[in-house]
């Protein structure tokens, strides 16, 4: 497996083994991410937050399943406060409000399948 520095595209990505903690990295004060796969039928994105940086309540007509590859959040889910730690998933409901905080800084992969009705 090897290590991947840059802001090569995603046809780069592609057939090769690569840490997925590698395709971001963290900056201060900030939430970085990164769109791996960007499709009609969903999204593959990895994200970075330093510690104490988060994302606000929202909901999204989709679940979203979350990994944590390195560190801690708190992930709201309807007003439920879960902890969530690296090598942990979660799913997050569609049109549930849920927000995330990075307890310490954290990495995660967010996969979003979008349904279509009858495909």
């Amino acid at each position: 497996m090897e290590q991947f520095k840059g802001s090569a595209d995603q046809k780069d990505l592609r057939a090769r083994a690569i840490k997925l903690a590698d395709l971001t990295e963290y900056q201060a004060g900030s939430v970085v991410s990164r769109q791996i796969i960007f499709r009609p039928a969903g999204t593959v994105t990895i994200f970075a937050f330093e510690e104490g940086e988060g994302l606000s309540e929202h909901t999204a007509p989709f679940d979203a399943l979350v990994y944590i590859l390195e560190g801690e959040a708190q992930i709201t889910i309807a007003g439920k406060p879960l902890a969530v730690q690296a090598g942990e998933m979660i799913i997050m409901p569609a049109n549930q409000p849920h927000s995330l905080k990075a307890v310490e800084r954290f990495k995660m992969l967010l996969v979003m399948i979008k349904s279509c009705p009858p495909c």
